[in-house]
């Protein structure tokens, strides 16, 4: 049964809407013709990207002033030109054909609080291993310069985990580069299974612990949503 899309939401907090069409702005830059999966419930918006080439998931919540029920995906585009900061609200576009992805996302709950890191290490750590991806693609002879080659240097990088954890670099990046990681504020690391999520103030990045995000048909188990 699909859920009736609301004529509009309205934020609880002064700045949500802000911070959406920030979050949607920089996954704008990575694919232009990114997806969102929304998703509505008791009072709360979920909003879900899979940012291009990162092979994860990023998830921003926030409250909303009148509880209502829908799920449905909605081109990020659209989404960016509906939201009124001023009126702390955002007007839902029609549902589009969404990527493969949107039907399956990580757990709702069995999450478990794993540890806190510092944010100091974190985004030095994102900063350290985006230097040394350009360094390295930089350095390569013109001729060898090909996307099959750069794209081999970014996964040797991103496959790595952040010291002292079983979470992927791919992770620390995204987070950075979607602007999770700005500010003091401390961040969390939580596991459900194979699925590691990095919890800051302004958002959430869930990878698999083990390797990156499987497409659907290829050994997912997590249960659709």
């Amino acid at each position: 049964m699909t859920l009736p899309v609301p004529p509009r939401l309205v934020f609880a907090d002064p700045g949500e809407a802000a911070a959406l069409a920030a979050f949607l702005g920089r996954l704008l830059r990575w694919e232009k013709a990114a997806a969102v999966r929304v998703q509505c419930g008791g009072g709360v918006l979920g909003v879900f990207a899979r940012p291009a080439r990162f092979e994860v998931f990023a998830v921003l919540t926030a409250r909303l002033l009148e509880s209502v029920e829908t799920d449905v995906t909605v081109s990020a585009g659209e989404l960016l030109e509906r939201i009124d900061e001023t009126a702390e609200s955002v007007h839902l576009p029609g549902e589009v054909t969404g990527p493969s992805w949107a039907g399956l996302l990580p757990p709702r709950g069995g999450w478990r609080r794993v540890g806190d890191l510092a944010p100091d290490v974190v985004r030095d750590r994102a900063a350290s291993v985006v230097a040394e991806f350009r360094d390295r693609t930089e350095r390569l002879p013109e001729q060898e310069r090909t996307r099959e080659q750069v794209d081999a240097v970014a996964e040797e990088i991103w496959d790595r985990r952040l010291t002292g954890t079983a979470l992927p670099l791919r992770a620390v990046h995204a987070a950075h580069a979607l602007g999770f990681l700005r500010g003091g504020e401390p961040l969390s690391l939580y596991d459900a299974g194979p699925w590691l999520r990095l919890r800051t103030a302004y958002g959430s990045v869930i990878a698999r612990s083990g390797a990156a995000v499987p497409r659907p048909g290829a050994g997912l188990t997590v249960t659709p949503v």
